[in-house]
């Protein structure tokens, strides 16, 4: 029973941790000021263009992509 008790405590602490602190997360998170130039910039650098994909709210950063110019 101790061990069960020490298991879900760790679980429950790595499962506490494990996310973005900030909640700046690039893929899914919102879609923020700061989160698109970071994503922008590194579509340009790769030669694509940031573009949101058709049919999407553009609050979440999973509705953008890096498309190819």
């Amino acid at each position: 029973m101790r061990r069960l008790a020490l298991c879900l405590s760790l679980l429950a602490l790595c499962a506490a941790c494990a996310g973005d602190p900030a909640g700046t997360s690039p893929v899914g998170g919102v879609a923020s000021y700061d989160a698109l130039k970071q994503a922008r910039d590194a579509c340009v650098a790769r030669g694509g263009e940031l573009v949101q994909r058709p049919q999407t709210s553009g609050q979440r950063m999973a509705d953008y992509g890096c498309k190819r110019k």
